[in-house]
């Protein structure tokens, strides 16, 4: 019996093709060009600024469009198409229109087992709109994210890509609702919320008027490794310490000084060199000639 299985990427997933504006205005260029400039300028190479231009020319749009492309390809000496290679490799980098607020709830594994799952069904039974769709006043794009390092205050939201700990399907539901009131709350762990397209000037390292100054202390959660190492009297080995023979435990051992003598030089390079195979009659007609 054949079976066969349609596969494809997730209804929330990224995958739309990114379209819009082939090219911008004459003034819109002239003006991304002056940021760009001091973006690039911070990199010995210039292809290597092309992950915060993506950001800078998303928080044009609010997403990726033809005309970011190209103007990050022009700045780089880079193709359309290597730029579009990386552009929709990662997930922070949007293909479609994003609200204001870039709601995203995370359904990982300890994420899950606290509620995350139900706050998103919550959400998108309250919003009206599925993982990757944006609301109908333009104001908050739901989305569902994988881990993202947050797991000391699990269910966690992000909301362009900041904190709101401790989440529960109720809290989350205010959330959104003092998004779309125009209040956004502060997040757990700064001490504003920018818009998406700030959020993403700021990723570009670009300051804007909403730039945070600060922000908040690791929580009691995120210290419960390090309060515990004090407790029980632990501690890293400070940096100078000599190196110790991973058999005898004696610093003058013959490995330890051999690791000593090598400690600051610097790793061998990766290897092109493929290892010769042995010839075989399969390989080499000649080798069965010589048998």
């Amino acid at each position: 019996m054949t079976i066969f299985l349609e596969l494809g990427q997730q209804p929330d997933e990224p995958g739309p093709p990114i379209h819009g504006p082939a090219r911008y205005p004459d003034e819109v260029t002239t003006r991304l060009r002056a940021d760009a400039a001091t973006v690039i300028g911070r990199y010995p190479h210039p292809r290597s600024a092309l992950l915060p231009l993506l950001h800078l020319v998303q928080a044009e749009d609010g997403c990726l469009t033809p005309a970011g492309i190209a103007f990050c390809a022009a700045e780089l000496g880079l193709t359309d198409a290597e730029v579009t290679a990386v552009a929709t490799f990662y997930s922070m980098y949007r293909r479609t229109p994003t609200g204001d607020y870039l709601v995203g709830v995370c359904t990982n594994t300890l994420c899950a087992i606290m509620g995350g799952d139900a706050i998103l069904e919550t959400l998108t039974d309250h919003l009206g709109v599925r993982p990757g769709e944006t609301t109908d006043d333009g104001v908050v794009t739901l989305e569902h994210v994988e881990c993202n390092a947050a797991c000391d205050y699990a269910p966690v939201v992000m909301v362009n890509w900041e904190f709101f700990d401790n989440q529960t399907p109720s809290s989350a539901r205010d959330l959104v609702d003092a998004l779309r009131s125009g209040h956004p709350p502060a997040p757990s762990r700064s001490p504003a919320l920018c818009t998406f397209r700030e959020t993403a000037r700021t990723l570009a390292g670009l300051s804007h008027s909403g730039s945070p100054d600060t922000a908040a202390p690791a929580g009691p959660a995120t210290l419960a490794g390090l309060r515990c190492a004090h407790e029980r009297g632990m501690a890293a080995p400070p940096p100078d310490r000599p190196a110790t023979d991973s058999v005898s435990g004696d610093p003058g051992s013959d490995q330890a000084e051999a690791a000593e003598a090598v400690r600051d030089q610097p790793a061998p390079a990766p290897s092109a060199d493929v290892p010769a195979r042995p010839a075989t009659p399969e390989t080499d007609p000649k080798a069965a000639d010589s048998q």
